[in-house]
């Protein structure tokens, strides 16, 4: 689809066409919790080794939530990153991309917004696992074009570590916490404005990833509670194929939207779902690896966290810099994926 934000304004007063509305990053934060896991750590209790889990994922080590941490803490923080990072502006809505809420009811994103003092706000959840930060920045890309909002808080935030068996190798090893947003306010064709957004699904695949409990359709199945279906499960192989096929594809779709070659991108920041899949999609496209940033080794997978989180550590090292032509593009489960451009903006200074 194309993002609204980027496509011909209506006609104005004058009969000619008004120019429009597009999102523009203005701050970037992330938040990590302080807890570490290590491949060792998990080594002690589980059939596996470090070399196993770098092979196989490309990761060392994870951060989690500790005990009492929900997915509203790291969100909070990160938001109050990428406010920072915008200059402190208030916002005008909050979007939360997550698998992982606080409950099932209700919606996590108004707690987020009160938290950060922004009472009243518009502010809803997102459901689109690992694809989510990408939907939630075409969500708030329409709602700044339909002049709704002037500013949006995009926030994507996971605590995968509670929907995960600890118990399930392939699985345990993968996935982790975090959170990272991005502030985005009206703009026009300039630095930082998103550009076309490609989004897609494929809910005939919805069995690559899923939890069987906790919905509607284990209640109405009959499915009886702690017989295990609280926890995640994940087809690999075919999760594996489908996301690189997709991402490239959603990828393509979006440069060309966009007018550019795969030759013209700076960065790709992709989902981090591991290592290989990075590998293979930076190949698919002919990305050279040093333009393929990534922070999967330190933070494993952290679903519609990792795109945010990369931006933000990137921008904090300078892997990130100000006119870099950046590609983002995420998969995950539903099947669901998206890709979207931008030319990366100066942000305020003491970022």
């Amino acid at each position: 689809m194309r993002s609204p934000a980027t496509g011909g304004g209506a006609p104005s007063r004058t009969g000619l066409p008004a120019v429009p509305r597009s999102a523009v990053v203005m701050g970037v934060g992330g938040w990590l919790p302080p807890d570490v896991v290590t491949n060792d750590d998990l080594a002690a209790r589980l059939d596996t080794s470090d070399a196993w889990i770098r092979t196989r994922t490309g990761i060392a080590r994870r951060h989690v939530a500790g005990r009492g941490t929900a997915v509203s803490d790291l969100a909070v923080e990160a938001g109050r990153r990428a406010l920072a990072s915008a200059g402190g502006p208030a916002v005008d809505a909050v979007v939360l991309a997550t698998m992982t809420p606080d409950h099932p009811v209700p919606a996590t994103a108004p707690v987020v917004a009160a938290r950060l003092g922004l009472d009243g706000v518009p502010a809803f959840d997102l459901a689109a696992t690992c694809a989510g930060f990408v939907y939630g920045l075409a969500s708030a890309a329409g709602l700044i074009a339909a002049s709704v909002a002037e500013r949006v808080l995009v926030i994507g935030a996971e605590v995968l570590t509670g929907i995960v068996d600890p118990r399930d190798r392939s699985l345990a090893v993968l996935f982790a916490d975090g959170a990272g947003a991005v502030v985005l306010r009206a703009g026009h064709d300039e630095p930082g404005a998103l550009g076309p957004v490609v989004l897609g699904s494929d809910g005939a695949r919805d069995d690559l990833l899923y939890i069987p409990g906790g919905g509607s359709r284990a209640r109405a199945g009959g499915l009886p509670a702690g017989t295990g279906g609280e926890f995640l499960r994940m087809r690999g192989r075919e999760i594996f194929r489908n996301a690189v096929e997709r991402m490239a594809e959603s990828s393509r779709r979006a440069l060309e939207a966009a007018g550019w070659k795969t030759g013209d991108v700076d960065r790709l920041v992709a989902h981090q779902a591991n290592a290989r899949i990075l590998a293979a999609l930076g190949d698919e496209l002919e990305i050279p690896a040093d333009r393929r940033p990534s922070t999967i080794e330190h933070t494993g997978n952290t679903a519609s966290a990792s795109i945010p989180l990369l931006l933000a550590e990137t921008v904090a090292d300078g892997r990130l810099r100000p006119g870099h032509r950046v590609l983002i593009t995420a998969f995950g489960g539903g099947l669901a994926w998206g890709a979207t451009t931008l030319v990366w903006p100066e942000l305020p200074a003491g970022h």
